[in-house]
């Protein structure tokens, strides 16, 4: 199908990430793409944009997704079984891009991407409205290769920053674009009671180097945990307490998860 596909980028801004934080905090919900199905994916991110979500997160599910908890774990894997591929994804992509101008960035890992084709994947992102990646096991040192064709199809590689990433925090953002994705606590993704990392103080460290806005996720869930990270950060993630109420409700979540975005904003 994607030889056919149209590019529908000249109807929108080539760099709308920044309006996810224009004058206003960013709210920033993940989702599994194609758990419980594409279709229902499609639905979802309707039902997110339309409750408050300011940019959403689409993860291509991959079969060793090594910085996720369980809860992304299982959707990863239920969205596989039902043969979930990145083909079918970016047709997805395009077909909800029609229907809302929200930001949209992938997270997926670096073998799919090479597997499928450096090149032949951003040039596929920027035809059907993608406007960035986040790559969670890619060095730094070797993103090199991806940035020089992802900027070549005006996608945003985000930087992510870990808690024990002050050392290098100079070196990490310098060039930064789209959000600094900066992680809450050691470990992989899911729900958190606490979040007890000095986030503040590393946000301090990354505003001194540049004004890249800086959105906080991994483990935020309710609102009083949202309210506290956002007096110092530029936005919020939530990922795996949307990907739980997916995984309750299923093809019925819709209503569900909007009643969850709009608490959240």
């Amino acid at each position: 199908m994607l030889p056919q596909l149209q590019d529908i980028r000249g109807r929108i801004s080539l760099n709308k990430i920044a309006k996810a934080f224009e004058n206003k905090k960013a709210f920033i919900g993940f989702l599994t793409a194609g758990d419980p199905s594409l279709e229902k994916t499609e639905e979802f991110i309707l039902a997110m944009s339309k409750a408050g979500a300011d940019l959403i997160e689409i993860g291509i599910p991959f079969s060793d997704p090594i910085a996720e908890g369980e809860v992304i774990e299982r959707a990863n894997i239920r969205a596989l079984k039902v043969g979930t591929t990145t083909d079918n994804i970016f047709d997805m992509v395009k077909s909800v891009r029609e229907k809302t101008d929200i930001p949209f960035v992938f997270l997926t890992y670096i073998n799919p991407v090479f597997i499928y084709g450096y090149d032949r994947f951003f040039n596929n992102c920027k035809i059907c409205g993608i406007d960035g990646i986040i790559i969670p096991d890619l060095p730094f040192e070797e993103r090199s290769e991806v940035l020089c064709i992802a900027e070549k199809y005006e996608i945003d590689v985000i930087t992510l920053i870990a808690p024990t990433s002050n050392d290098r925090i100079q070196t990490l953002v310098k060039n930064s674009s789209g959000f600094i994705y900066l992680v809450s606590s050691l470990g992989v993704t899911g729900v958190r009671n606490e979040i007890n990392t000095d986030l503040n103080s590393i946000i301090a460290n990354i505003r001194q180097v540049t004004d890249t806005k800086i959105a906080v996720g991994f483990g935020i869930s309710t609102p009083e945990q949202a309210k506290k990270i956002l007096t110092y950060a530029d936005g919020v993630i939530v990922g795996s307490a949307i990907v739980k109420i997916i995984e309750e409700f299923g093809d019925d979540a819709s209503e569900k998860l909007s009643e969850y975005m709009r608490k959240m904003k």
